[in-house]
């Protein structure tokens, strides 16, 4: 492939992704300053990528006056297993409220109501009262059709199918991105004195996922490449209930929590309800990571279904209500051929979320300055298991934190411009060169290694393997057969996305190694029971081609692990 012309464009502000935490960030920063010069770089259509529109459970608020902010935090923590950056704990449980608020008030959001008219909040698990916020089982689809219709209407620039390459950095200081437009094969180089990555996690590299599937880790591995600190890349979700659909694309699709919320159970391919075994208290209310791991244990001790799941069943619970509370789930499983209403569906684990990510503090600066991360680009918020429902809450409340933060940041700053030649250096390395090697047979391979490898049960040997492997593959995936033009080539998009989630796997792998305790979503067989030893972070940095690492002891400035037992 010859040489690309490349596009520029200069910026205030540059947002990489229009998830929750890309739209609030834009929201945000044209509100405080409306003469601001805004680029959005959606990797797919405006309002239809990203996860926060697949978002069907809701969104965590404490706006019963029988609940509490301590509540909220105390759940939060409790689920991360006390490695959460209460700070960022905090502001996010301090700050949900006022966005629910804002998203109904500005934005034009609907969420259910009771009869009273004030907001409806169902059960998730985890949580100490029911704080949910939802739009029937379609909370994400009611939030990001709002805002795209706020951010169409502003003067925002959006490129829409521009996927972000590489973040244009100038003595240490972000200057930008060069970015792809993949349906016309040009790039372009956005100059902009503050960069927001919120393009999401990287869980697709596993073979059974949820996320939609243009998710790559694309910001965070960029963010390594840049030289950024990240923190606790071993704690990566596996949501319990994912469809099981063959080798259908669909297969890892969710079947949200609210479920169980509302009295679904389990069962595994006996016929027996296994969470007795696990949890005997909470059953299936218990948190994502205790369900995932009992699910995954009791499927490795053949008594899985033939498929290789369990099954989640709601036909004990009134038909007419289970129709009226979940459409959307209902219709999902009925497109598959499954009846959600009067029989047992299929599911298996399937990953979920990254808690780890981008290092931040309070206000989604990074180390890197001129950078910020928000979402699931970022990490600290959730510790070592985040609940259901602080996900979307996270990305609306750290969206717009970036976006108030941004705005102040590039006043009176003025831009800084990268030399076309250093630009045309960092282009160069995304050109395909010689291969043979087919991207989607290795990006199968990746999928099968780290759902076998580093998957919901690890050990310390497979690990190490999974680690060595991740750089060989990440290199191959820079030699790939790749034929046609630049213009809508899925191969070669494939083998980016390869490269990128190779990047992501391997902090992901080599962090999990270092951790040698089980703690919330990180498990090791070799080392089963958690380790008051290591109520540490671990923080990484590329170093040298390499991975420098540093475990930190946590701080507890609001919550003890003894104050809540």
């Amino acid at each position: 492939m010859n040489p690309l012309a490349i596009d520029s464009l200069e910026a205030d502000i540059l947002i990489l992704g229009a998830g929750g935490a890309g739209m609030l960030a834009a929201v945000h920063a044209m509100e405080a300053s409306p003469n601001l010069r805004i680029v959005m770089a959606v990797k797919g259509l405006l309002g239809q990528s990203g996860c926060t529109r697949m978002v069907q459970g809701g969104y965590n608020a404490v706006l019963n006056p029988l609940d509490s902010l301590e509540k909220h935090f105390t759940d939060t923590i409790k689920g991360g297993a006390y490695i959460n950056n209460q700070e960022l704990a905090w502001k996010l449980v301090e700050e949900a409220p006022r966005r629910i608020v804002e998203l109904e008030n500005k934005v034009g959001c609907m969420f259910d109501r009771n009869p009273d008219g004030t907001i409806h909040q169902k059960a998730f698990a985890g949580q100490s009262f029911d704080r949910t916020v939802h739009k029937g089982d379609l909370t994400g689809i009611e939030i990001m059709s709002n805002l795209r219709d706020f951010v169409l209407e502003s003067n925002l620039r959006v490129l829409q199918e521009t996927r972000g390459l590489d973040l244009l950095i100038e003595d240490g200081v972000c200057r930008g991105a060069l970015l792809l437009n993949t349906r016309g094969g040009r790039l372009i180089a956005v100059h902009a004195k503050a960069t927001l990555l919120a393009t999401g996690g990287g869980a697709t590299m596993y073979r059974i996922s949820s996320p939609s599937l243009e998710k790559a880790g694309d910001g965070m591995a960029m963010a390594f490449r840049a030289g950024a600190s990240f923190v606790d890349m071993e704690m990566l979700q596996f949501h319990p209930t994912g469809l099981l659909v063959g080798n259908s694309a669909a297969t890892g699709g969710l079947l949200e929590e609210g479920l169980r919320g509302a009295g679904a159970r389990l069962f595994n391919g006996l016929g027996e309800r296994y969470m007795e075994r696990y949890d005997p208290v909470k059953m299936e209310r218990a948190t994502r990571d205790v369900i995932s791991r009992s699910s995954y244990l009791e499927i490795m001790a053949g008594r899985g279904t033939p498929a290789g799941g369990v099954h989640i069943d709601l036909s004990h619970l009134d038909h007419d209500v289970v129709a009226r509370s979940f459409p959307g789930m209902v219709e999902r499983c009925r497109d598959f051929g499954f009846d959600l209403v009067h029989d047992r569906v299929e599911v298996s684990p399937s990953a979920h979320f990254q808690m780890g990510g981008v290092t931040i503090d309070t206000e989604c600066r990074t180390s890197v300055e001129g950078l910020f991360a928000a979402g699931e680009d970022a990490g600290g918020v959730h510790g070592a298991n985040r609940l259901g429902g602080n996900g979307v809450a996270d990305s609306i409340v750290f969206g717009g934190r970036a976006g108030d933060s941004m705005a102040a940041f590039v006043l009176n700053r003025e831009p800084q411009l990268r030399s076309q030649a250093a630009i045309d250096s960092i282009a160069a390395k995304w050109l395909p060169g010689p291969g043979t090697a087919n991207v989607f047979t290795l990006r199968r391979e990746l999928e099968n290694l780290m759902w076998d490898n580093v998957g919901v049960v690890r050990s310390g040997g497979k690990l190490a393997e999974a680690a060595d492997q991740l750089q060989q593959l990440r290199d191959r995936a820079g030699h790939v057969r790749i034929s046609g033009g630049p213009a809508s080539n899925a191969e070669w998009n494939e083998a980016m996305n390869c490269v990128n989630l190779c990047t992501v796997g391997e902090m992901v792998a080599s962090s999990a190694l270092l951790r040698t305790e089980s703690r919330g979503a990180h498990y090791r067989e070799d080392f089963p029971a958690p380790d008051g030893a290591w109520l540490k972070n671990i923080f990484l940095t590329p170093a040298s081609g390499a991975i420098q690492f540093e475990t930190r002891e946590v701080a507890f400035p609001r919550l003890k692990p003894e104050d809540g037992k």
